[in-house]
């Protein structure tokens, strides 16, 4: 005998959610004219946080992707003169990876995008239906902010 999925409509609704979340975030990305995918946002945004120049791997561990697709993102943002290869100042044989003033500038005008999906994602919300959504999304992201998968019930 087996026992319903009560999850199950849950999980499917929030990766419904997921995926048009995404999709409007592009629309508004592409709308941008940045020339700019997603993917390489979420590495000038990761670049951005680093107080000093990060070396590849150091950005795929903490982009969670194997070090090739951080060469093909560099790359293509490297060809529209968003960032650039620096030699490390202590060994030759690393590179590490820097904004550029233009990458800078695209940052700024990406946040713009950004916000902008907020809002058209948001905008069926009242403002307490959002600070319920707020502090439900901060109890599922402090609580798998180290990776681990917690017991059902103890989100909370």
């Amino acid at each position: 005998m087996t026992t319903p999925d009560s999850d199950g409509p849950l999980a499917e609704q929030l990766l419904r959610f997921t995926r048009r979340v995404h999709r409007i975030q592009k629309r508004h990305i592409e709308q941008s004219g940045l020339g700019v995918t997603p993917a390489q946002l979420r590495l000038l945004r990761t670049l951005a946080h680093y107080g000093s120049a990060p070396r590849m791997a150091d950005l795929a561990e903490h982009l969670e992707v194997v070090p090739r697709a951080v060469t093909s993102l560099v790359d293509g943002l490297e060809a529209s003169g968003k960032v650039r290869r620096v030699p490390d100042p202590t060994n030759r044989r690393v590179i590490r990876i820097e904004l550029t003033d233009d990458g800078r500038k695209a940052l700024s005008e990406l946040r713009g995008a950004r916000r902008s999906a907020a809002a058209e994602i948001l905008a069926p919300l009242t403002e307490e239906q959002r600070e319920v959504l707020g502090g439900l999304l901060d109890t599922l992201l402090d609580t798998l902010a180290d990776g681990a998968v917690p017991e059902p019930g103890k989100l909370c």
